[in-house]
């Protein structure tokens, strides 16, 4: 089984092609800005131009336009391949990374949000979250935060308000996909965005 992995949703963008566990071919590299033109020509630089079974996406939380270029792009192969679509959440696979470093250990994963704010979320030490993805302040995420292990863009930042704690500067890979267990993925991928959104509908009359 052949497995298409992109991840796009954050500040890095990359892609991988998996067979059975193994990782075959794959790029990472960090953006920031920029991902709708540099996906596509990752991808067709992948042997077979990418072509799997499988299609699995970051859906988020993270760049509101990145989750959206990523899994756009998705659904677009899934189609055009016959492929199943499935999805993942950025802060899950951080906290696979992590503990793939250090195993059996909690972990704290926070990562750059949106307005000053931070994606913050708990992984317990088999890896299964303590609670959903939270978009807390940075003194609310240094109050949350008790895990020995931080990882993410912003695990610096967090250790600093709190200390105590060993901290990994990690972002999302797409190589990193075998990490994951089977119940972090879904069938029907929709945006996670972490947060409400900033524009809002007038109230009806």
């Amino acid at each position: 089984m052949r497995t298409l992995v992109i991840d796009s949703a954050t500040e890095s963008c990359s892609v991988a092609l998996i067979e059975d566990g193994v990782l075959i071919a794959g790029e990472c590299a960090v953006l920031g800005r920029g991902h709708a033109e540099r996906l596509v020509p990752m991808i067709a630089s992948l042997p077979d131009k990418g072509r799997s079974d499988v299609i699995a996406v970051d859906i988020g939380p993270g760049s509101f336009t990145g989750i959206r270029v990523g899994l756009a792009a998705a659904r677009a192969l899934a189609m055009a391949w016959g492929a199943k679509l499935q999805g993942y959440e950025s802060l899950t696979l951080v906290a696979a990374m992590a503990q793939a470093e250090h195993p059996c250990v909690a972990v704290d994963v926070c990562m750059t949000g949106g307005h000053g704010e931070w994606f913050f979320q708990s992984f317990n030490a088999d890896g299964s979250p303590q609670c959903d993805v939270a978009s807390l302040s940075p003194d609310d995420a240094s109050r949350h935060s008790v895990a020995p292990v931080i990882a993410g863009s912003q695990a610096g930042a967090l250790a600093q308000g709190r200390g105590g704690a060993l901290t990994l500067d990690l972002k999302p890979d797409a190589r990193c996909m075998p990490l994951l267990p089977s119940s972090a993925f879904h069938d029907d991928p929709r945006p996670s965005y972490g947060r409400a959104p900033d524009a809002r509908l007038p109230a009806a009359a």
